[in-house]
């Protein structure tokens, strides 16, 4: 397991484990980032990750990228 901030882009890897406050972790699952689910990193912008989720793209922070293991 590893946060999804070590990821490449391109690379496809399913989420493991979401950590964080109660809080962070339901605003990362109503972005759609759920256990089981598929992510890829479609670029990084400043240590910032742009993520294909659920057929959408999202941007987080590498703050909230290193609460989600892969």
């Amino acid at each position: 397991m590893m946060p999804l901030t070590l990821m490449s882009p391109g690379e496809d890897a399913i989420i493991q484990r979401i950590g964080g406050k109660p809080e962070v972790r339901q605003h990362l699952e109503n972005l759609g980032f759920v256990v089981g689910g598929n992510v890829s990193v479609i670029n990084t912008i400043g240590g910032n990750l742009i993520v294909n989720v659920k057929e959408a793209r999202v941007a987080i922070s590498r703050e909230m990228a290193q609460k989600i293991m892969v």
